[in-house]
């Protein structure tokens, strides 16, 4: 029986068609691939950097990172509130005007594990993060910019906790 022209053929693809299953495992992975490349999957970028999560004071933890000395910076800004009533949900806002930043890191002196947050910066990502955080007791928080030189710039805040975190 032969088609006449006015009928579809079944090999043509439809608009409103479903992608297959293929098609869809394709596209997804492709997706994941990208939003791993960009840093937006904390549990892959804290795989990365195992070492310096697993860091219990900030010097190892900078250590594991390969960033220098940490220096203080006017370009770094950190801030937050003076007093916590709860340390288990502490926000922080973080960020840095200065170009050439690898990384920006959050870590809070006195927490059992001190590197709270690391995100990893391109030059397609403003600098620039908002978190809440955990803080076991009263302590000295690091807002730190790892630049692409391995210098290590930060600005710090001391933050007065009423009731603690962190298992205390």
């Amino acid at each position: 029986m032969q088609q006449s022209s006015a009928e579809p053929s079944s090999r043509v693809m439809h608009k409103n068609r479903m992608p297959s299953r293929r098609q869809a495992l394709s596209h997804t992975a492709a997706l994941a691939a990208l939003l791993a490349g960009t840093g937006l999957f904390p549990q892959l970028a804290r795989a990365s950097s195992k070492q310096a999560f697993d860091a219990r004071t900030i010097q190892d933890a900078m250590a594991a990172l390969g960033a220098g000395a940490l220096s203080e910076s006017g370009d770094v800004t950190l801030s937050g509130p003076d007093i916590a009533e709860n340390g288990a949900v502490v926000p922080f806002a973080f960020s840095t005007t200065l170009p050439g930043v690898r990384r920006l890191l959050l870590l809070v002196e006195k927490n059992p594990v001190p590197l709270v947050a690391l995100f990893n910066v391109s030059a397609a990502v403003e600098p620039a993060f908002s978190i809440r955080a955990k803080l076991a007791q009263s302590s000295s928080v690091y807002a730190v910019a790892v630049m692409d030189d391995g210098r290590a710039l930060y600005a710090r805040k001391e933050i007065k906790v009423t009731l603690g975190s962190c298992g205390t």
